[in-house]
């Protein structure tokens, strides 16, 4: 947790005053959406991402390709899908490739996709690119691109801090080969240099060889969208050494990319079916994903309800109980904070695990989230490497979110069980769930902008 939070207007989170029951059609996938930007602006020809998401680590990751001189164009359907849908389901962005140029300014913003995955893409620049962004960008880490790149043969510029801000000497090319570094704190140090590797004269060889790699499912997503436009990877899955990926050098093809849910944004939604004892459906669920998000069937499932997966999505029903769980979270990470809401709201102890790599994150997430359930009469106690989780009742108050979505998302969930929850800062929520709060209300039965009544 990084400074004191910003107290802007709150949000009252929705009580729900009985079970839930709705369909909510979530947003595309934020992971799915800047890898596709990326591998759309080093292919050979255009190529389309249809129904993208639209939030702000999107429209920056667009906005700093498009500084780089590559063509975005955005379209619109007129076409509306009524109360519980999803914000830009009918849009398409046309990515037109061309020659990378400098000088350039990007601003990351606080997101990591785009901190990590451009500076190898500024390397084929002609021209140096700056990279810039919000305060707490500057603590992120990135020490692993940046010394991958230099070994690479890139010339970076960071005063030797590891971090945001930095220049890339962008030389309209990259030697390449191999490389190793320590990715323990982030998968993207990994995933981006995959990314860009099929451009670079020797493709690229990443060996990790830190302690243990979280969120695995990121970089499987990586590869397979890679394979997609046509490039060749050598994976450990594969049959290839441990912790070590290799891409070819190849050009990229254009291809029509359909962007799935972003099913981790879907979790606020389950979470409410589950601690509701509800029910809801989530349309357009894929059978099969990279995504970590889908990990949620199991983990919910375990702490009390129960889900089918069919033609209409995945729906996913409450029992009217919620149970603790004991869990390793290393490969979904980005999940712990809905799954500490509802442990909260449970009749058992939880123990999440695995994720000491989260208090590098939006913010210090592990500390944010004992800090702020406690704060509202919890019991949460932080370990080595996660949280634990002693359920007592909760009581009324404000929602420190620290700048953070799934910060703001789970205060929401919390708010359905407990009255008077108010929640600071929702609205950064549209870094990647643009529409949140009318997709929450809408799925209550409330007109969007109004929330449900208060418990006299």
């Amino acid at each position: 947790m990084t400074g004191n939070p910003v107290h802007t207007a709150h949000w009252p989170a929705p009580f729900a005053s009985g079970p839930v029951d709705a369909t909510v059609t979530v947003p595309g996938s934020k992971s799915v959406t800047n890898r596709g930007l990326v591998l759309a602006a080093l292919s050979s020809e255009p190529g389309w991402l249809r129904r993208p998401l639209r939030s702000r680590d999107t429209l920056l990751m667009a906005e700093g390709l498009r500084a780089l001189g590559v063509g975005i164009e955005e379209t619109v359907s007129s076409t509306t899908s009524g109360p519980g849908s999803a914000p830009g389901s009918g849009e398409a962005w046309r990515v037109i490739p061309s020659g990378l140029q400098g000088p350039a300014t990007v601003d990351v913003g606080n997101a990591g996709t785009v901190m990590r995955f451009l500076p190898p893409l500024a390397t084929l620049a002609d021209g140096p690119v700056r990279f810039d962004g919000d305060p707490r960008s500057y603590e992120r880490p990135l020490h692993g691109v940046i010394d991958a790149l230099r070994a690479l043969g890139a010339r970076i510029d960071d005063d030797n801090r590891g971090a945001l801000p930095l220049t890339v000497f962008g030389g309209g090319a990259l030697d390449g080969g191999p490389v190793e570094i320590d990715a323990s704190s982030s998968s993207q140090f990994v995933s981006a240099l995959l990314l860009s590797a099929a451009r670079f004269n020797q493709g690229v060889e990443v060996r990790h060889i830190g302690d243990s790699l979280p969120s695995l499912p990121h970089i499987r997503m990586t590869v397979d969208m890679l394979r997609t436009v046509g490039a060749q990877v050598d994976t450990p899955e594969a049959g290839g050494e441990p912790n070590v990926w290799r891409v070819k050098p190849s050009a990229l093809l254009g291809r029509d990319l359909v962007v799935e849910p972003d099913l981790s944004n879907a979790q606020p939604f389950l979470a409410a079916a589950l601690v509701t004892g509800g029910r809801v459906t989530i349309p357009d669920w894929p059978e099969r994903t990279t995504q970590p998000g889908d990990a949620l069937r199991h983990i919910f499932t375990e702490m009390g309800g129960s889900c089918e997966l069919t033609d209409a999505g995945l729906t996913f029903t409450g029992s009217g109980r919620v149970l603790g769980i004991d869990v390793d979270l290393g490969e979904v990470g980005e999940l712990t904070p809905g799954i500490a809401a509802v442990a909260a709201l449970a009749e058992s102890e939880s123990v999440l695990r695995g994720v000491a790599h989260l208090r590098l994150h939006e913010t210090d997430r592990l500390a944010a989230l004992t800090k702020e359930i406690n704060a509202l009469g919890g019991n949460v106690t932080e370990t080595s490497d996660g949280l634990r989780i002693r359920p007592r009742p909760l009581h009324g108050g404000v929602f420190h979110t620290y700048d953070d979505h799934r910060l703001a998302t789970a205060a929401a969930v919390i708010g359905l069980a407990v009255d008077g929850v108010e929640v600071e800062n929702v609205g950064t929520t549209a870094k990647t769930l643009p529409g949140f709060t009318d997709l929450w209300t809408a799925m209550l039965g409330e007109p969007a902008g109004r929330v449900p009544a208060r418990r006299a």
